[in-house]
């Protein structure tokens, strides 16, 4: 998610990343297995799939672009639309939402000056629900990028924000 470079999605893919993406195919049984793998490589770069680019990867696995947006629909971290630099996952699982998710989401929506499912104007973050994050005992939880943190409250909220800029 960080890691994107934010490439403009209108440019083709690269030979590096159709390499990428070919590697990726060989390791499979069936093209379209490597599917998610694929749409990950294309994710890393752009920070997620555009249309252009979901209609280039289908062609390189032989899929027709509903079959492959079919799959990039069914997984929730892959993006079918621009997200932040940093994305925000809020774990609203019973626990979390037991344990105080409700506050962190609170205090998030008012740092940040979004609701869930939106982009800072600035582009820096998007904060976005999930189901479970698995790290129940440490609820409320929330991961930012690759990063998993847990027992949030205001302090560490914050904090933690503070480590994005």
């Amino acid at each position: 998610m960080s890691t994107a470079d934010q490439s403009s999605p209108d440019a083709p893919l690269d030979a590096a990343l159709r390499q990428e993406i070919t590697a990726a195919v060989q390791h499979a049984e069936y093209k379209r297995a490597a599917s998610t793998d694929a749409l990950k490589l294309v994710q890393k770069r752009f920070g997620y799939i555009s249309d252009k680019h979901l209609a280039e990867v289908a062609a390189i696995l032989g899929m027709t672009p509903a079959e492959l947006d079919a799959v990039a629909t069914f997984y929730n971290l892959i993006f079918r639309r621009p997200v932040g630099r940093h994305v925000i996952l809020l774990c609203d699982s019973v626990a979390c939402w037991v344990m105080g998710e409700a506050a962190a989401r609170a205090q998030l929506r008012e740092r940040l000056g979004i609701k869930p499912g939106e982009t800072t104007a600035d582009g820096r973050f998007t904060l976005l629900p999930i189901v479970c994050l698995g790290h129940c005992d440490h609820a409320p939880a929330m991961m930012v990028d690759e990063d998993q943190y847990g027992d949030l409250n205001a302090a560490r909220l914050d904090a933690i924000l503070d480590g994005y800029k």
